[in-house]
Parts: C-alpha cells; sequence; structure tokens
C-alpha cells in the first residue's frame, strides 16, 4: 500500500475509524489505499453493486472492490421509517440531476431521483416492498425465446433469497384483516421485508372499498404474481424499526471480510478497455456536493476477471458512454471515439408516470384514521409515548402497505380497443428523429407485447397506494409506452450529468391509458357504493373535466413523468433489437464487462422497482459465478 503524506494522516487521525488501524479499514476515503487491482471492480455502491459484492466475496477468497460516488452514512434521515420519505428529502444523499424541458408537459423540468449514498436508493426509498406480475418477467424473456431463464419461474428464487420476510404480528394481522403466503418470501436475506407493529382501520377500510367495484380481485400476498388489491410489506428491520436496506443487508454484516473493499466519495470517469476488452476503470475524489473538477487527479484500478456496471439508469449509460461504448451518433457530437457501436445505450428510458388526481372523505367513519396523527393531539400523544417507550405504533409506519395493482381490463371498457391502437401504429413516430433501426424494433416488440397485456388480466397497469387517511387519489401508471433518453451531455460528458429526457407523453396513447386510470379513480371515490355514506368530494381534476380533450389539457398540466423508478437505458434485449446486455448481463461487443442494475430492465415492472433490483444482482451474482442456469 502507497504510503500516506502527512497531511493525509494528520486528516485522518481525526476520524476514530483511521485512528484505530488505517490498514484494517475495509472503507477507503483515499485512493492511495486501493489496491491495484481486483477480481471484480463494481461501479456503484448501491442496492444491486452492494448485493453483488457481498455474493462474489461469500467465498473469502475473491477480491471485490466497490466504487461509489457518495458517502457512508448512517443519517436518522437515511434510517427513519415513520412518513417514509426522509431520505429522499435529504439533499446531502440524492444527486442533483433536473430532467431536460418537456415538450408535452408546457416545458416543465423534472427532479431525477436518484441516491448518492452507500446503500444508492435502497437508502432513500419510500421502503414500499412489492414487486411485479409473473407476466411482467415472462415479458423479458420472450424477448429472447420462450424458454429463456429470464422469467417468473426463472426469477422467484432470487425473490426469495432476496429479503428476509418476517410475518406481521398475529394482533395486528387479525385486527387489520392483512393476509400473506410465506411460501412465495425467503429467510436467509440480511435485508428484511417485515411490518409495522399498527395499522390504521381506516386502510383496512379502504382497501375493502375497491369491493364495491365488479371485477376487482383481491390477492393473498404481494409476492404471488398476480395483480389486484393487496398488503405488502416494508423494506424495514423488525427488530430495531429501522430501515432495511443495501448498506445494512450487504456490507454491514460482512464488512470484516479482508476480500471486500468499498472506496467512498468517488466518481469513475472511465471503463478502461484493451482493444474491446474491459481491464479496470479510472476514478477520481468526488465532493460533497456537485462534481468533480475537470482536472482532479485520476486513479486506475484494474480487474483481473470483470468491471460490473452497477451505477443506475441515470449513470450505468453515461459511464458506458464516455468509454466509447453508445450509439455512435451520440459518442460523435461529444467528441469521442467509438469503440463499440451499441445503439441501445442510453434508449429506452423509463419510469412510472403519476397522475394527480386528487379526493377527499368529507365524513370518514372509521376510526382511529391516519388524518388523527395530525388532527386529534390524544392520538399524537398516545403515538409518540409508546413508540418512545417500545418503538411501536403508527410511527412504524413508512408510506403504507396496501394498494390497488390492477390490470386494464379491470378498470377500462376501451382495453381491446386501446390495444389494437397501439398495435396497428407506426411505432417508429413515436422516437426521437433518427433512432437507430435496431432500437425501433425494440420498441415495436414492446409495444405489441404491451397490446397483448391490455387485452388480458395478467399486467397491471394501474395503481392507487392507499393512505388511511381522508385525502387520497394520487395514481400511477405502471407501464407507460413512452421511451425517453439518458445521454452525455456533449458539452462536457464526463464531468456534467447526463441530459435526462424522460419524452413524457411522446406517444399519444399514454394521454388515453392515462385518463382511464384517473377515470377509474374517480370511479372508486366518487361512483362506488363501498364510499358513497363517507361524503367524498373530488378537489381535482373537478366534476367540470369529463371529455376526452379536457382530461388531455389536465394531464398535460399535471402529470409528473417519474415516480423515481428510472429503468431500461442498457436494456436486455437481443442485439438486434437495440439490446445492451445479453441474458448473462454481458454488454455486447465487450468482454469482461456487464451491467447488472435497473437499466438493464426491458420494460418496467408494474411495481416499486427496488425488490426486482435485488431479485436482478442476487441473479447476476449466480450468472457470474456459475453461468447460465441449465
Amino acid at each position: 500500500m502507497t504510503r500516506l503524506s502527512a497531511v493525509t494522516i494528520a486528516v485522518l487521525a481525526l476520524t476514530p475509524a483511521y485512528a484505530r488501524d488505517i490498514r484494517a479499514s475495509k472503507v477507503f476515503l483515499d485512493a492511495r489505499q486501493v489496491e491495484k487491482g481486483y477480481d471484480y471492480v463494481i461501479v456503484g455502491g448501491g442496492t444491486a453493486g452492494l448485493t453483488v459484492a457481498d455474493r462474489l466475496t461469500e467465498d473469502g477468497k475473491t477480491t471485490v472492490l466497490v466504487v461509489e460516488f457518495g458517502v457512508l452514512s448512517d443519517a436518522s434521515s437515511i434510517t427513519t421509517v415513520a412518513g417514509g420519505f426522509s431520505g429522499m428529502g435529504d439533499s446531502r444523499y440524492m444527486y442533483d440531476i433536473n430532467s431536460v424541458p418537456q415538450i408535452n408537459l408546457r416545458n416543465r423540468t423534472t427532479r431525477v431521483m436518484a441516491g448518492k449514498v452507500v446503500g444508492g436508493s435502497s437508502a432513500v426509498n419510500a421502503m414500499m416492498t412489492v414487486r411485479g406480475t409473473a407476466e411482467d418477467y415472462d415479458r423479458w424473456g420472450s424477448f429472447f425465446s420462450s424458454n429463456s431463464h429470464w422469467s417468473w419461474k426463472g426469477l422467484l428464487p432470487y425473490f426469495q433469497r432476496a429479503l428476509n420476510f418476517v410475518p406481521p404480528n398475529p394482533d395486528v394481522t387479525a385486527s387489520a384483516n392483512i393476509t400473506y403466503d410465506t411460501s412465495f418470501w425467503g429467510n436467509t436475506s440480511g435485508v428484511y421485508a417485515a411490518w409495522p407493529s399498527y395499522q390504521f382501520p381506516s386502510t383496512t377500510a379502504q382497501m375493502n372499498a375497491f369491493s364495491g367495484i365488479p371485477g376487482v380481485p383481491f390477492v393473498r400476498d404481494s409476492g404471488s404474481g398476480e395483480p389486484g388489491v393487496y398488503w405488502y410489506p416494508t423494506f424495514m428491520d423488525p427488530k430495531t424499526v429501522l430501515r432495511s436496506y443495501a448498506k445494512t443487508g450487504h456490507y454491514e454484516n460482512v464488512k470484516t471480510r479482508t476480500n471486500y473493499h468499498v472506496i467512498t466519495s468517488s466518481k469513475v470517469t472511465k471503463i478502461i478497455l484493451d482493444g474491446t476488452t474491459a481491464t479496470g476503470v479510472t476514478f477520481v475524489a468526488a465532493p460533497a456536493s456537485g462534481q468533480p473538477a475537470a482536472n482532479a487527479p485520476q486513479t486506475t484500478v484494474s480487474a483481473r476477471k470483470e468491471v460490473i456496471l452497477a451505477a443506475g439508469a441515470v449513470h450505468s449509460p453515461q459511464i458506458l458512454q464516455v468509454s466509447g461504448i453508445g450509439p455512435r451518433s451520440v459518442l460523435t457530437a461529444a467528441k469521442i471515439t467509438t469503440v463499440v457501436d451499441l445503439p441501445g445505450v442510453g434508449q429506452n428510458f423509463q419510469d412510472h408516470p403519476i397522475a394527480q388526481g386528487s379526493f377527499q372523505f368529507g365524513r370518514f367513519p372509521v376510526k382511529p384514521s391516519a388524518d388523527e396523527a395530525r388532527s386529534n393531539r390524544t392520538f399524537a400523544t398516545w403515538s409518540s409515548q409508546v413508540w418512545a417507550a417500545n418503538r411501536t405504533g403508527p410511527n412504524s409506519i413508512a408510506t403504507g402497505n396496501a394498494a390497488a395493482w390492477l390490470s386494464f381490463p379491470v378498470i377500462s371498457t376501451r382495453s381491446a380497443q386501446l390495444a389494437d391502437d397501439l398495435a396497428a401504429q407506426n411505432h417508429a413516430a413515436y422516437l426521437p428523429t433518427g433512432t437507430d433501426a435496431t432500437v425501433v424494433a425494440g420498441y415495436k416488440a414492446q409495444m405489441l407485447s404491451y397490446a397483448a397485456a391490455l387485452r388480458g388480466n395478467k399486467t397491471a397497469f394501474f395503481n392507487n397506494v392507499l393512505s388511511g387517511g381522508s385525502a387520497s387519489g394520487i395514481t400511477v401508471d405502471l407501464h407507460p409506452l413512452s421511451r425517453g433518453t439518458v445521454n452525455i451531455n456533449p458539452a462536457d460528458p464526463v464531468n456534467r450529468e447526463p441530459l435526462v429526457d424522460y419524452r413524457a407523453l411522446a406517444n399519444p396513447l399514454d394521454v388515453a391509458i392515462i385518463t382511464d386510470i384517473l377515470k377509474f379513480t374517480r370511479r372508486y371515490y366518487m361512483n362506488n357504493p363501498a364510499t358513497k355514506d363517507w361524503s367524498p368530494r373530488e378537489l381535482s381534476p373537478g366534476a367540470n373535466t369529463q371529455t376526452d380533450a379536457q382530461w388531455a389539457t389536465y394531464i398535460t398540466d399535471t402529470l409528473s413523468p417519474s415516480e423515481f423508478h428510472p429503468a431500461g437505458t442498457c436494456a436486455m434485449m437481443p442485439r438486434e433489437l437495440g439490446g445492451v446486455v445479453d441474458e448473462e448481463l454481458k454488454v455486447y461487443g465487450v468482454k469482461n464487462l456487464r451491467v447488472v442494475d435497473a437499466s438493464i430492465f426491458p420494460t418496467l415492472p408494474g411495481a416499486n422497482t427496488c425488490q426486482t433490483v435485488y431479485a436482478v444482482a442476487e441473479k447476476a451474482a449466480d450468472l457470474i459465478r456459475y453461468g447460465v442456469p441449465t
């Protein structure tokens, strides 16, 4: 190891961990502590990166370095469960990125949310522990063949390995009528899927109110791969009642391994290529906020076996592109030499749009409701007391544990019509001008798959999370048709954040689908025999919004293109369909390089993305260690 300067030693001595034993520490703050080479170098210490690092180092021999832009932190904003959003609200642990103006949304920009901390977005998300339907994952494999190991059957063992499921307390299970089925879960992971020690009776009432609408299914367990109304757990350690995430589950419990190193506050600037073989990475020290200086000293570390990208759907394509791997036109514009012309890198960008309906129950007879925490001083005092005494009660609830995830025929009478319209489109017309023919072909394959899904009842398109309070109505389009891009900024591709374009509503049928999602939301609140006695009021869009044109205007004015679930920019699809990685997650045209994060999703699952990222990372680790399953 390189000798540290006197100044560095003096600074590090102020930190107790370094004062005890610099050489024994496995989290490095100084690049000079890093070895010259490792078996694997993982770019990104988030959900996927830490999971893969943990699995690869289990043998005690395989050496791994994780290079993470953010810091190592145990801040209460990350660990606190109550409310679910404190991590996301702490700017220290979030990238500072805004999208380009969205031309179909009155040129509004959108904040691009991604965690910048060890643990990545699993450290700052809303802790909703949800997976998609079986058809979502069968769709992924269908782009390759009917026998692909990327399928519900092929992923379920990794969902089970990824999380340690702890059932809810029997008293809460009985009082809230929570159902679950442990056969869909595992109990060996260090990442927990657990439950609050309290549920508002109003949440159960809101769930039951879906029975007032014919055809809405109720599902026994959220992990079953079926759409419907169901309870789901929280990413929470049930003993400490703190957030359970990649750092606690895949680093804290194994950090004594001498073959597992992490360097924080470091930005990877390039993948080192020997011809078309990845041999390592370069990185620079990153400041607490902003980007490193353009002339920051570079450190190079070699990967004897592979470089593994786990930087997320925004930064993984950026790193590929600055390394000369991506669409030739994008690289040429940025004056980067093309090493591998791979048109799909940075394309196929997807996120879940949020439709902003708002409804309120004027007379909510089921007590206590979530409103009591704000309006009832006695209840609020009790909540604080039981939390202080034994970490129980309402403060153990994150964003809630109940929601509807419904197929399109359940919410709309025109599912067949819209499916026909989607299949008949000129799909190239809704992608950026000049999009490569392979990317167009992949988009068409996705849209034809979605057309079939719109007709059936195996893919969820509608999501409404139940708050247990009198005001609600935020709904989500789980399978948007529009596709965006994440490409390097040609003015400074390395030192500036990439240009993120959601291209929201680029496919006009998204407006029709979101219209029907909002109409169904209105029906649940306003035209439902199960809610009529709750004095429902529509706050927005309001009763005057009725025609298709009025709905289109409202959606254009209010839609958020992001539920903070970026995905798809290094798609796992055949190369002739614009794919970036194959079924082993290997980058086409490059040896010893894989991608293992949400950027490989060819299409979004109809769910929050975190649980799926864990499962993909678990499967990726097996692909790296053992090869393709037989």
